[in-house]
């Protein structure tokens, strides 16, 4: 495991699209999000009508990772969450995924909703970290290769009212 960050996060603006697109096609080549993908996203990420939050994580001034959410009255989808392959095992994935949760928590959502590549258990066991359940799958979600999804969900719990959920680990992140 390397030596933890401490990743600087702030909100992803359209000047972050060619560096994050840089980084999601090192890390997804295959179905890589496309830069009107991300400009339809950031378009809803801002104003008091937003229904998206998308942060980017800077180390000087190289963005080492980014994550996006997207909500829709008590439900919220993971959109997608992505790490430098340099930052693997750094605890940024869970930084990533904090910052998502609290997000939920703001648009008041009761669910946590997101898709995860059967073959990525790195991500799976982070995501169990913070209390999601495997609940399905998506065959053939991931084109053009053809890989099934894990639907994975987390629900508030009914004492706190948040989807937050705070953990103390850190370690293993999301890259698919």
């Amino acid at each position: 495991m390397t030596t933890p960050v401490n990743p600087v996060l702030r909100e992803m603006r359209w000047w972050d699209i060619d560096p994050v697109l840089e980084l999601e096609k090192d890390l997804f080549p295959e179905d890589a999000w496309s830069r009107g993908m991300f400009w339809s996203e950031l378009a809803h990420s801002r104003g008091p009508e937003a229904t998206r939050r998308y942060v980017v994580a800077e180390e000087g001034e190289r963005i080492v990772g980014y994550a996006g959410l997207a909500s829709a009255g008590e439900l919220a989808d993971i959109q997608t969450i992505a790490v430098a392959r340099d930052h693997w095992g750094t605890g940024l994935g869970s930084v990533l995924l904090t910052e998502l949760l609290r997000a939920a928590t703001a648009f008041e959502c009761a669910e946590v909703m997101l898709e995860c590549r059967i073959d990525n258990i790195r991500a799976q066991k982070l995501y169990e970290r913070f209390g999601f359940e495997a609940i399905g799958f998506r065959r053939g979600y991931y084109q053009p290769g053809n890989v099934d999804a894990l639907v994975m969900r987390l629900t508030t719990a009914s004492d706190s009212g948040s989807a937050a959920v705070s953990t103390s680990e850190r370690g293993t992140e999301i890259n698919g």
